[in-house]
């Protein structure tokens, strides 16, 4: 796959408020783009961003489950060349926590059918401005972590949506990047006790892998150790899983 250059992009980043958002909000700013559309439930986060970069980051207000305002937001940014899915939620994050599926559905919503809302009305978008797709996904996608098992299965529904992607789009000259990021230290992941990447190493990461045109992203030591275990194993991959939840318990 051919990558995409930062330097003089038109980009939009959903969940742009704060960890891997905001990181890479910041991460396009300072390498070249354009303009950065920083989509945000909330953008008032964005204050610093948009007191340093003035008027090439654009604060947007978007719950990605909104349809309403999904189509409105695309209406607005017809200059968008590469667009980051990257807002996520994770419902229950404590190693002992039994998730809903009131919260299970709220993972999906976010998670699975906010980016598929996002490709549904940016697909014309992009095809027409030679663009791209930045899935940001989890490395639990694939291989499911069963202190996080409905959020695991939500971002296996986005990597099974990045893989669909790709295919319907590669005759409309859009590529599709996956990423699958290991933990991050990020509010989300503030209760799991693992060593954490910087959002800021991974948004770089990230924005290095699409340059490169690498298909899949690993952006973090732990995430390109999953990654290649689940390319040549996926059964050694879940033990591998097994041994790193049966520490985390025998340290807790």
């Amino acid at each position: 796959m051919s990558g995409r250059k930062i330097d003089g992009t038109f980009a939009f980043v959903t969940g742009a408020n704060r960890g891997i958002g905001y990181a890479l909000t910041e991460a396009l700013l300072r390498r070249g783009a354009e303009k950065v559309y920083a989509a945000a439930r909330d953008p008032a986060g964005l204050a610093p961003l948009s007191r340093t970069y003035s008027a090439r980051i654009v604060p947007v207000t978007l719950d990605v489950t909104d349809a309403d305002q999904v189509a409105k937001v695309a209406r607005e940014a017809r200059d968008v060349r590469l667009l980051f899915n990257n807002a996520g939620v994770a419902q229950a994050t404590a190693l002992v926590a039994t998730p809903t599926v009131a919260q299970a559905q709220r993972e999906m919503d976010v998670n699975y059918f906010g980016p598929l809302r996002m490709l549904q009305s940016f697909t014309d978008i992009l095809a027409a401005n030679g663009g791209a797709v930045v899935n940001v996904g989890s490395s639990a996608g694939l291989t499911n972590l069963p202190f996080l098992p409905t959020y695991s299965a939500s971002k296996a529904a986005l990597h099974s949506l990045t893989q669909a992607s790709r295919l319907l789009f590669a005759t409309r000259g859009i590529a599709v990047f996956g990423v699958y990021a290991g933990p991050v230290d990020t509010d989300m992941a503030k209760d799991l006790a693992f060593p954490k990447t910087s959002p800021g190493d991974v948004a770089e990461a990230i924005l290095n892998g699409v340059e490169a045109g690498n298909t899949h992203i690993f952006p973090d030591p732990f995430a390109e150790a999953c990654g290649q275990q689940f390319l040549s194993s996926p059964d050694a991959s879940e033990q591998q899983v097994v041994a790193m939840l049966s520490g985390a318990q025998a340290a807790a």
